[in-house]
């Protein structure tokens, strides 16, 4: 599985830093829709899903989480600590975030706005479909 970090341009000096986000530029999609997540309580892990067709860029805007993707046929554990930077995460792939740091706030870009039709929530399930 290629796991794909995407680096997002930080301007800054003494003042502070600032990250732009533009689609189709350093956003590899059109954006429909941005939520985040935060006050994740400790030992919560959350996902536990995959989506057919929807894409998403998840930034670690303050603080850090970890990833588990899976895509059937390989799991890759990572995490996210860097609001400079990105993870895309495609179609199909199975993702779990946990160890969520007290003050993590973990922003999500999408290509599409919320369709439950979307998701597969089971994991056997996504399993079945993926080895189609």
């Amino acid at each position: 599985m290629e796991i794909k970090l995407i680096p997002l341009q930080r301007h800054g000096d003494e003042r502070g830093s600032l990250v732009s986000l533009e689609d189709q530029k350093n956003v590899p999609f059109t954006i429909r829709r941005v939520y985040y997540l935060y006050g994740t309580q400790e030992g919560v892990r959350r996902g536990f899903h995959a989506h057919q067709k929807l894409t998403q860029l998840v930034i670690a805007v303050c603080g850090s989480c970890r990833f588990l993707l899976d895509d059937g046929r390989e799991q890759v554990e990572l995490l996210l600590d860097n609001p400079a930077q990105g993870l895309l995460v495609e179609p199909m792939i199975w993702h779990e975030m946990y160890d969520f740091s007290e003050d993590c706030v973990l922003m999500v870009l999408a290509d599409a706005h919320y369709d439950e039709s979307d998701y597969i929530r089971n994991y056997e399930n996504f399993v079945k479909v993926v080895k189609i």
